[in-house]
C-alpha cells in the first residue's frame, strides 16, 4: 500500500506506472447509522474524459465522491490512482495526489482575494518568507489566462457572483495540476452563456488530458459534455455506457429502476375565483410595477433569467422583504404582509430556492423541521404542545410524500436533496395553504424525485390551492404552468397562456 506522502512524491517525480484507467474504485462499500450508502460499488475513469456520473438523490454518488477526495474513508474496498492503491486520510491527501472536488456549496473565503483563495497555504515567498503579492498575483494572471477566465485576481471573492465564483474554484484545482476533477452540480446557478463558458473550459481541460467526474442531474447537459456516464441506484452500480450509446429514457430507466410515463404530470382542473390579487408591486432598486392574479386550482408559473427579479418578488410576497409600494389582497380583501408570520397567518406557505440556506434547518431532525411552521398554531392547547398528535401528522406526511428516512429522528442534513425538499414540502402542507409559492422546487434533485414533487404539486392544485411556481428549466414551466409569468430586469414582459406558450416565446419575452 502506498501512503499519500509517498504516492504523491511519486506523481512529482512523474514515476508512475501505465494503467488503463487513471482512477480506479473497486467494492466500495460505506455505512452511516442506519443507511448503507455504498454497497460494493465500482468506478472507472479514464484520462481526458468526461465522465458523468448519475442517479437520484441517496443513490450514493457523493458519498463516493467525496471518499476519492477525501473527506471520507471507505469502511471497505479500494482505491487506485493510475494503477497504485492509495489511502486518501483527508482532502490536502487528495489535492497532493491531483484529485481535486469542487463542491455544490462553494468553499471559498468571501473577504479574501481571488488570487489569495486560490493560493491558500502556497502562497509564493520573497525575502525575509514574506508573501510575494505581486508574484501571487501574476502567477494568478497566467492561470486565468490559460483557463480564458476574465477576473481580477485582486478583485474581492465577497464582491463576485456565483458564476465568477465557480470560475475561481475550478482555477484553484487546476493550480494544484490536478489529474482528476471533480464536479458537484456546477451549473446549478448559472445562465445559459454561464453554462457555455464553463463547457469550454471543461472540454479544454479534458484536452489537457484530465479526467473529470460530472455530477448531475441535467439530462441536455450529460449529452453535450460528458463521453461517458456510470449509474448506482440505492448505493449500487448499475451500469456504465458510452453517452452516444443510449437515450433520454435509458437513462432513467437505468437510475430509478423504472419506466417514468409521465414526467410533468399536469392535470386539468376546475378553476376557481381569484385567491391572490398583487396590484402595481415594487421594491426601490429591485423590480417595478408587478401586477397579476392566481386563481384557486390554478399553477402560474414565473420564467426569467436569473437576475430578473423572479425570487425577490416571491420574498416581499411572502414579507421576507417587503415591498416599498403596491398592493396584495387575498381573497378580495387588502392585506399588509411585512413578516412570514403574517403571510403563514394569511394562509401562504413559501418553499424557498435554497434549501441548505433557508430551508432546512441542518441540526435538527426531520420532525422538527417538518413542524416547525405549526408548532405554534395547530398543535398547542393551553400553552402545551401536543406532541403526540404532531408526531402522527408529521409520520403521515413524512408517508405521504415517500420521505426516504430512517425514522423522524434522523437529522435532515443527513437525507439527500430530493428528501430534504419533501420534507420541506410537507412542512408546508401541514398548515394547509391556499397560497404556495414554489421557487426552485426540484432545483438540484434527480429525475425521480421530481416527478413526485410534479404529482405533489398537481394534487394541491386539484384540491384548490392557488400555486405560484419559479422555476428556471424551461420543460418545467412549460410542463406544469397553466399560465406563465415572464419577467425581465425586475419587470413583468408578457403572460403566455398554457395553450400558446414555447420556449422560443418565452425566451424572446425574458429577454427583452
Amino acid at each position: 500500500m502506498v501512503s499519500p506522502s509517498t504516492m504523491a512524491a511519486v506523481r512529482k517525480s512523474g514515476a508512475i506506472p501505465n494503467a488503463e484507467f487513471l482512477l480506479t474504485a473497486e467494492g466500495v462499500r460505506k455505512e452511516f447509522p442506519g443507511v448503507v450508502a455504498l454497497d460494493d460499488v465500482t468506478f472507472r475513469l479514464k484520462r481526458g474524459t468526461v465522465h458523468a456520473l448519475m442517479g437520484e438523490n441517496g443513490a450514493g454518488k457523493s458519498t463516493l465522491m467525496k471518499i476519492l477526495a477525501g473527506i471520507y474513508t471507505p469502511d471497505r474496498g479500494q482505491v487506485r490512482l493510475k494503477g497504485v492503491d492509495i489511502e486518501l486520510s483527508s482532502p490536502l491527501d487528495a489535492l497532493e495526489n491531483g484529485i481535486a472536488m469542487i463542491h455544490q456549496e462553494l468553499n471559498l473565503m468571501p473577504f479574501m482575494t481571488v488570487a489569495e483563495n486560490i493560493w491558500i497555504r502556497r502562497e509564493p515567498k520573497g525575502r525575509f518568507g514574506l508573501i510575494d503579492h505581486g508574484a501571487m498575483n501574476r502567477q494568478t494572471a497566467d492561470l486565468f489566462k490559460r483557463l480564458n477566465i476574465a477576473l481580477d485576481p485582486q478583485a474581492l471573492v465577497g464582491d463576485l457572483s456565483v458564476a465568477n465564483r465557480q470560475m475561481v474554484e475550478i482555477a484553484k484545482a487546476v493550480s494544484y495540476e490536478s489529474d482528476v476533477l471533480i464536479m458537484d452540480e456546477p451549473t446549478s446557478a448559472l445562465t445559459e452563456r454561464e453554462v457555455e463558458h464553463l463547457f469550454a473550459i471543461i472540454r479544454s481541460l479534458r484536452e489537457q488530458g484530465i479526467g473529470i467526474v460530472y455530477i448531475t442531474h441535467k439530462m441536455n447537459e450529460l449529452f453535450e459534455i460528458a463521453d461517458e456516464f456510470s449509474v448506482f441506484r440505492d448505493g449500487k452500480y448499475i451500469g456504465t455506457h458510452a453517452s452516444t450509446d443510449v437515450t433520454r429514457d435509458d437513462i432513467i430507466r437505468m437510475m430509478v429502476g423504472r419506466e417514468i410515463t409521465q414526467m410533468f404530470p399536469k392535470e386539468e382542473v376546475p378553476i376557481g375565483e381569484t385567491v391572490l390579487s398583487v396590484r402595481n408591486l415594487s421594491l426601490r432598486g429591485v423590480f417595478t410595477d408587478i401586477s397579476f392574479e392566481v386563481r384557486a386550482g390554478e399553477i402560474l408559473g414565473i420564467a426569467g433569467l436569473v437576475g430578473s427579479g423572479r425570487s425577490n418578488v416571491a420574498e416581499a410576497l411572502f414579507g421576507v422583504t417587503p415591498a416599498t409600494s403596491g398592493t396584495i389582497a387575498i381573497n378580495g380583501r387588502d392585506v399588509v404582509i411585512d413578516t412570514p408570520t403574517k403571510a403563514i397567518a394569511n394562509r401562504m406557505a413559501f418553499l424557498t430556492e435554497d434549501r441548505k440556506d433557508t430551508g432546512c434547518l441542518l441540526i435538527l431532525n426531520v420532525q422538527e423541521n417538518m413542524q416547525i411552521a405549526v408548532l405554534q398554531d395547530k398543535f398547542v392547547k393551553y400553552g402545551f404542545v401536543q406532541q403526540a398528535a404532531l408526531a402522527e401528522q408529521c409520520e403521515d406526511m413524512a408517508r405521504k410524500l415517500r420521505v426516504k428516512t430512517p425514522n423522524l429522528d434522523e437529522r435532515i442534513e443527513n437525507l439527500s436533496g430530493g428528501n430534504q425538499q419533501k420534507a420541506l414540502i410537507g412542512r408546508w402542507m401541514l398548515t394547509d395553504p391556499r397560497i404556495l409559492i414554489l421557487d426552485e422546487p426540484t432545483r438540484g434533485i434527480d429525475v425521480g424525485a421530481k416527478a413526485e414533487i410534479h404529482r405533489l404539486v398537481s394534487e394541491m392544485a386539484r384540491n384548490g390551492v392557488a400555486i405560484i411556481m419559479i422555476s428556471s428549466e424551461m420543460p418545467e414551466v412549460l410542463g406544469m404552468s397553466d399560465r406563465i409569468m415572464v419577467m425581465h430586469e425586475g419587470r413583468v414582459t408578457g403572460f403566455l397562456d398554457r395553450a400558446e406558450a414555447t420556449q422560443i416565446k418565452v425566451m424572446e419575452l425574458a429577454a427583452r
